[in-house]
């Protein structure tokens, strides 16, 4: 072996016996700050966040005024249409008791005039007239009113009888009583407290802490009220299709809040700006996924119960993004960063 040889040889044994003592240097270190109960330095987030995602995470707090004054105000235009009609929503046909015509015609009828005539002979009716199609094409109308007695609804027969010339043979009628329908509405009403009671109990077991259960249960909370006010502001006749709706809604809306409250509180390993953005991505996902589905079904549904649970679920999801992604968010970030600034403090 030429000298040459052997001093290449030399020199790379040489090299490989510094790293050995580098890796060994690094492993003491690494004991050394383990001895004394210090965490290894947390790798910076790779994640470049956007000017908006800081802008949103400096002024969360000041974001809450959106969410806070929604919700005063859907509790103001709850607490008005109690006062002026008795009922804090506007109950339909199967929740307040009356009569539905269903008349089959493929013929156009001018719906104005039929409301025209019903309306002058029933001053204070509640009245519904809608078409019915099947594949885009009309295959009738249905016609509701809050009518009970029988000399009533023979006159609101003949009327439409009259207004569309088919024979009432050819009728479908439904009628509701009072009575059957108020203890529907409470049996209902009970169903959606006992629905959130569970719900919150759920939660406090999962995360066994005050705070952020209560974010978590405040926020449906706020779901649920705006949704009732835009509902109510639109118009929209609840039907037994809406109530199960406000059902639904507990669900969708409590799981982007559990998912952004076990993150934040649950995955330490990253900074907390990286465990609200995750979050917020993956929330936002779902409630584009849940939108869209329902925004299909909206447009494209032929049955009046669908597109009544599809515009509630809607509503609801709009609710929740600043509900969950400004409330929510708000709270457990405070808590959080209260949380570090203790346990500094005691260290």
């Amino acid at each position: 072996m030429s000298k040459r040889s052997r001093r290449k040889r030399l020199k790379l044994i040489a090299m490989a016996g510094a790293q050995e003592a580098g890796i060994a240097a690094d492993s003491d270190n690494n004991a050394k700050h383990d001895a004394r109960g210090e965490a290894a330095p947390r790798k910076p987030s790779s994640n470049a966040h956007p000017k908006i995602a800081n802008w949103y995470f400096k002024y969360n707090k000041q974001l809450l005024v959106i969410p806070v004054l929604l919700l005063l105000l859907s509790i103001v235009q709850i607490g008005m249409q109690t006062a002026t009609t008795g009922d804090f929503i506007q109950k339909g046909i199967s929740l307040k008791g009356g009569i539905t015509i269903t008349v089959p015609s493929d013929m156009e009828i001018d719906l104005d005039s039929l409301q025209g005539k019903i309306t002058s002979e029933f001053q204070n009716v509640d009245l519904s007239i809608r078409r019915l199609e099947s594949a885009n094409s009309l295959v009738g109308y249905v016609i509701d009113a809050d009518l009970q007695e029988t000399e009533e609804v023979d006159r609101l027969v003949n009327i439409v009888e009259m207004e569309t010339r088919i024979k009432r043979a050819n009728y479908g009628l439904e009628t509701v009583q009072p009575s059957l329908g108020e203890s529907f509405f409470k049996e209902a009403g009970r169903a959606i407290l006992f629905a959130f009671l569970l719900m919150s109990i759920v939660v406090f077991i999962a995360f066994r802490t005050i705070i952020p259960s209560f974010a978590v249960i405040i926020s449906v909370f706020a779901d649920m009220v705006m949704t009732l006010a835009a509902v109510n502001l639109l118009e929209v006749k609840i039907s037994t299709g809406g109530i199960a709706a406000f059902l639904m809604l507990i669900g969708y809306s409590v799981d982007t809040d559990i998912l952004l409250s076990s993150r934040v509180l649950r995955n330490q390993e990253t900074s907390l700006m990286d465990r609200i953005m995750s979050s917020f991505k993956t929330g936002m996902t779902m409630v584009a996924t849940t939108v869209t589905a329902a925004t299909i079904a909206f447009l494209f549904s032929e049955s009046e119960t669908i597109r009544q649970i599809m515009l509630i679920i809607i509503i609801g999801m709009v609710a929740d993004v600043f509900n969950t992604w400004i409330t929510n968010t708000a709270i457990l970030k405070w808590y959080v960063e209260r949380k570090a600034a203790r346990k500094h403090g005691q260290g």
